[in-house]
């Protein structure tokens, strides 16, 4: 756990300029700020260069325009039967690209979000030839520029451990990836895909889920080991593809990341977690090292979620995806805000450790909003990820007063001081907050 700050200070160094980072912005919230507050707060204050969005609202569109920052939209699931015809194309086109473009940068077009994983199957069907035709569609209205392609979930994939195994689910594979595959490569546009580990995490593998040092897979057929699950399962994307003879189409990281709270049953939706998988994916897709397959190779990628998105649902972890809470405060900190965070002057390295704040001691504490079974979540975080959490125990220096309050916040702050004292390292799904009061009681001494 003590090795998260190290993640950090190696990510930190990395130059603003050489960083390409995309930011799904997803807009299911009722405290969200406005479209114009946000095109500025990201390019300003963030190194986010692309976003891409779940739809065409015109006022994001239009709000983006003049920023430099690179615009991808989702033509909806259902529309895509209609996009076949060239008339409906252009129509589509006309209207919802050509009144902002060039002011706004459009880069992609999604043509539907996932649609081979949730069909029906008219639209799987109907998925290439729509592409096709509205990438005509572009070109003919002097707009071809912007790429066209589909974003997929890992369920296209038959197997992916180990990669040498992998291939695409039979019928998928050449019936529909393969003539999209062969569009991509004549168009030189991307194939999209959404490499969630989060949703494979299991806590054998919690480090191999999250960039954390671990034994790794070894593949005994291409003699790669495998130390992380995101190069697992691009490589897994690569072979499927090289099967189909297509190896050399780019690769796009459409969708990524990993929750800061979740459900009470889901402990692994964290903030230390979230930081630890999107600081390392960062460090992954912007360092040039590719994967064991892919050496040197980098991907174009899209965090998945810029905001935590209070509206969505069904569970808890689909509303914290955020790198930001609507007020713009980060939810934890992988350097993605502009400013001297990024380039400290001080050395890198495993010896280094983040400074103690100037203005003096701090704590970590419980929000006084914070529900019992949240702050019963957190204890049952903290005490398994290698804190000591025998002064709450009975007959613990700690103990008293025995309730869930108190103990919770004993274990919160000795989790935020040994874990480099960043304000993520007390945010606990948004349950703790820093204080400069003392909480220590009696023979109860809180660390700072």
């Amino acid at each position: 756990m003590n090795l998260i700050p190290i993640l950090f200070l190696h990510l930190l160094v990395l130059p603003a300029a050489v960083i390409p980072i995309g930011v799904n912005y997803g807009t299911l919230g009722n405290n969200l700020p406005s479209h114009t507050e946000v095109a500025n707060f990201l390019k300003t204050r963030t190194i986010i260069d692309r976003v891409k969005i779940f739809d065409t609202n015109p006022d994001i569109i239009k709000a983006f325009a003049n920023t430099n920052i690179l615009v991808t939209v989702t033509v909806p699931n259902g529309d895509i039967p209609s996009l076949t015809n060239p008339r409906n194309a252009i129509r589509w086109v006309n209207t919802h690209i050509k009144p902002y473009h060039p002011a706004t940068k459009f880069h992609y077009i999604c043509v539907g979000t996932e649609v081979l994983h949730w069909g029906p199957q008219n639209l799987v069907d109907n998925l290439v030839p729509a592409m096709k035709v509205l990438h005509a569609a572009l070109v003919k209205t002097g707009m071809g520029d912007v790429k066209v392609s589909s974003p997929h979930s890992l369920g296209i994939l038959l197997e992916s451990n180990p990669p040498s195994n992998a291939s695409f689910r039979p019928g998928w594979d050449v019936g529909n990836l393969a003539p999209m595959l062969q569009f991509l490569r004549k168009t030189k546009a991307g194939f999209m895909v959404n490499p969630y580990t989060y949703f494979g995490y299991s806590p054998k593998y919690e480090d191999f889920c999250l960039f954390k040092p671990n034994g790794g897979l070894f593949d005994k057929a291409t003699g790669k080991r495998y130390t992380n699950q995101f190069d697992q399962l691009m490589d897994a994307v690569y072979v499927s593809m090289k099967k189909l003879g297509y190896p050399d189409v780019e690769i796009i990281v459409a969708e990524t990341g990993w929750p800061s709270g979740g459900d009470p049953q889901n402990t692994h939706a964290n903030p230390v977690n979230a930081a630890a998988y999107n600081g390392g994916l960062l460090k992954k897709v912007t360092s040039g090292a590719g994967t064991p397959l892919m050496p040197g190779r980098k991907f174009e990628t899209y965090i998945f979620s810029l905001f935590n998105e209070n509206l969505k649902g069904p569970s808890l972890d689909e509303q914290n995806f955020g790198l930001f809470r609507p007020d713009f405060t980060q939810v934890y900190d992988i350097g993605i805000l502009r400013g001297p965070q990024e380039l400290p002057t001080g050395p890198s390295g495993p010896s280094s450790r983040p400074a103690a704040p100037a203005q003096g001691k701090k704590w970590c504490v419980p929000k006084s909003n914070a529900t019992p079974a949240a702050l019963q979540s957190n204890i049952d975080y903290v005490c398994s990820h290698g804190t000591d959490c025998r002064p709450i125990q009975a007959g613990g220096a700690c103990f008293q007063p025995n309730n869930v309050r108190a103990h919770a916040a004993f274990v919160m702050n000795s989790f935020y001081q040994s874990n480099g004292r960043h304000d993520f390292n007390c945010d606990f799904a948004q349950t703790g907050v820093i204080t400069f009061t003392d909480p220590s009681n009696g023979s109860c001494e809180y660390r700072a």
